[in-house]
C-alpha cells in the first residue's frame, strides 16, 4: 500500500494528507440548516449528514491536488452511530475519488482485540462463506503501547490485504514529553528513539518496494527529533502531524524528508477544511467554504516545496 501511497504522492508532488476532523463550529450554517430540514430536527442523525456533506464537498475541491485524507474516528463517533456511518460513507467517498485514506484511529490493545480491531479498519471479516470488510481505510494509525502483542495483527492485515499503519513514535502535542522523552536507563536514551527502533524492525516484516507499509507518526513541532527519526526508520514513512494550526511551518520539515523528497507525508487538518474562517482566506467567506480550502493546500503545497526543497 506505501507504494500506492509515494505513487500519488509524485504524481501531485504534493506530500499533504488533509485532515478530515470536523467540528460543527467549522462547518457552514447553511450545511447544517439543510440538514436539518432533510432529517426533520436538529439531532445527531442531522450532525452526522451535515459533516458528511462537509466532507464530500471539500474532497470536490481538493482531492486533484493531494494524495491523501486523513478522518479522525472520534470526530466522528462524538455523533454516535449516525457519526461512525457518516464515517464509514466518507472513507468510501474519498476512495471513489482515488485518495489513500489514513484511518486515525490510533488503535492498539492485547493481541485478541487487536487482531479485531486490525481486522475491522484494514482487513475483512468472514462471515458464512463470505468475507466483508469493515471501514476499509487504506491505512491506519496505531499505539504501540502494548508492544508487539498491538503490533502484530496489524502488521499480519498489512501482509495480507495490501494495507499500511502509522505507529505512533513522537506525537505533536504539548505534553507529548512526559512519557516520550523519558529517558530509559538501561539504553540512556529517550523513550521515543526506542519506539523509533521497534518500528525500523517491523517495518522489515512488510515491505513494498523501497518502503514499508509500516510507517510511524512524529510531529512537525518536533524537528530535531524528527532528524533522529529519520535515521532510525531510514524505511518507514513518516506520517507528520502538527503543521498549520499547531505551529509547523514548512522550514520544519526538512528532517522528516529523504534526500529525494519522499519518506513523509504532512497532515493539516483545521488549517485546511476551516480555512475560510482565517483572516487570509475570508474573501471567500462561508459560502465558498470549499474553495477556501483549496487555496490553502496550494499554499501548504507551496510553503513545503520551499522548506523543503521538492
Amino acid at each position: 500500500m506505501v507504494s500506492t501511497l509515494v505513487e500519488k504522492i509524485k504524481k501531485t508532488n504534493a506530500p499533504i494528507c488533509v485532515g478530515l476532523d470536523p467540528m460543527l463550529d467549522y462547518i457552514p450554517k447553511q450545511l447544517i440548516d439543510d440538514a436539518i430540514k432533510e432529517v426533520g430536527e436538529f439531532s445527531l442523525k442531522a450532525a452526522a449528514e451535515a459533516v458528511l456533506k462537509y466532507n464530500m464537498a471539500l474532497i470536490d475541491a481538493t482531492y486533484d491536488l493531494i494524495p491523501s485524507v486523513k478522518p479522525q474516528i472520534a470526530m466522528y463517533e462524538q455523533f454516535g452511530l449516525p457519526g461512525v456511518k457518516a464515517f464509514k460513507k466518507t472513507v468510501k467517498y474519498a476512495k471513489k475519488k482515488g485518495l489513500v485514506v489514513i484511518g486515525d484511529v490510533k488503535r492498539g490493545d492485547i493481541g485478541s482485540t487487536s487482531k479485531a480491531y486490525a481486522t475491522g479498519h484494514l482487513g475483512k471479516v468472514m462471515l458464512g462463506d463470505k468475507a466483508f470488510a469493515g471501514f476499509d481505510e487504506d491505512f491506519a494509525t496505531v499505539n504501540p503501547y502494548l508492544g508487539t502483542d498491538g503490533i502484530k495483527p496489524f502488521i499480519e492485515a498489512c501482509n495480507e490485504f495490501n494495507k499500511g499503519i502509522f505507529i505512533l513514535v513522537k506525537t505533536s502535542n504539548p505534553s507529548s514529553g512526559e512519557f516520550q522523552d523519558r529517558i530509559l536507563q538501561d539504553t540512556g536514551k529517550p523513550l521515543y528513539e526506542e519506539v523509533g527502533a521497534k518500528v525500523a524492525a517491523w517495518a522489515s516484516e512488510s515491505m513494498d518496494g523501497d518502503y514499508s507499509n509500516v510507517g510511524a507518526v512524529v510531529g512537525a513541532t518536533y524537528p530535531e527529533m524528527g532528524k533522529v527519526l529519520r535515521d532510525i526508520m531510514p524505511k518507514s514513512y513518516i506520517l507528520v502531524p502538527g503543521y498549520g494550526a499547531q505551529g509547523g511551518k514548512g522550514s520544519d520539515l526538512k528532517p522528516f524528508f529523504n534526500a529525494d523528497g519522499l519518506g513523509a507525508v504532512v497532515n493539516s487538518s483545521r488549517g485546511i477544511i476551516a480555512a475560510y474562517k482565517q483572516e487570509k482566506y475570508a474573501k471567500y467567506g462561508e459560502a465558498n467554504f470549499a474553495d477556501a480550502a483549496r487555496a490553502a493546500v496550494i499554499d501548504m503545497r507551496e510553503d513545503i516545496k520551499a522548506g523543503v526543497g521538492l
